[in-house]
């Protein structure tokens, strides 16, 4: 089972969701990244190459922003952010991957 680390950054991007999409975000992430989070699923994919992160997990219109850590058996959540059409929001702003 792999633990879960919050960054402060990401932590803070939590904080300005509302409750009920909170409690559905952390939801989506005990149970979908505590076991086997490398495997591409249909709510889970591997990135390209982008300075954010490797992988994202997919709830409703937020996005999770991961990485693994192998070694320590770590999911490290990095920003978390919500998707409108085909743009990405991250911290009130406007993000490219």
């Amino acid at each position: 089972m792999y633990a879960i680390d919050f960054t402060p950054e990401a932590f803070g991007d939590l904080t300005e969701v509302r409750k009920f999409d909170q409690s559905r975000v952390v939801m989506a992430i005990e149970s979908q990244l505590s076991h086997e989070p490398t495997r591409q699923t249909r709510n889970r994919n591997r990135l390209r190459a982008n300075k954010l992160a490797e992988w994202a997990l997919r709830v409703d219109k937020f996005r999770v922003f991961y990485d693994v850590l192998l070694d320590s058996e770590t999911v490290k959540i990095v920003a978390i952010g919500s998707k409108e059409g085909n743009k990405l929001w991250i911290r009130g702003e406007k993000f490219d991957l």
